[in-house]
């Protein structure tokens, strides 16, 4: 898999492999949270291609306090490769050279293979509660 910087180019494909996923939600636009992400560290939005296809994806950033990713997805047709790992390998260094001491990830509490990967790669539950506030409807 060659990992790479997101293009415009690549929209249509991304959304649908977070599509293929289940990553997206009807009150979350991909295409917006695509055009926000290109204006904030779009050095951080990646694609994974083999073959000259995309078939991953993942979304980090960092704030000067803790990093963070969103939309990390590897098309069911290469899950369980070695892919996922590869990608979060990625951005934990790239992180790190950032000066970033930690990661935050946020996982629904419902998606339990999501969960077994990242406690694969050594991710532990920290005792806090996510609390969310819209405050930009995307619809």
């Amino acid at each position: 898999m060659k990992i790479r910087q997101f293009d415009k180019k690549d929209i249509a494909s991304v959304i649908s492999l977070w599509e293929q996923c289940g990553l997206t939600r009807p009150w979350n636009n991909p295409q917006q949270d695509i055009a926000r992400k290109l204006t904030v560290q779009p050095e951080l939005f990646v694609v994974g291609e083999v073959d000259g296809q995309i078939m991953a994806s993942a979304m980090a950033g960092y704030d000067g306090h803790r990093g963070s990713v969103y939309y990390l997805a590897v098309s069911p047709d290469y899950q369980e490769s070695g892919y996922g790992r590869k990608i979060m390998a990625w951005i934990e260094q790239t992180l790190l050279e950032m000066g970033c001491p930690k990661l935050n990830i946020v996982v629904r509490s419902s998606n339990k293979n999501v969960l077994r990967f990242y406690d694969a790669l050594g991710y532990v539950t920290d005792d806090v509660i996510s609390l969310g506030k819209r405050i930009i409807p995307d619809q």
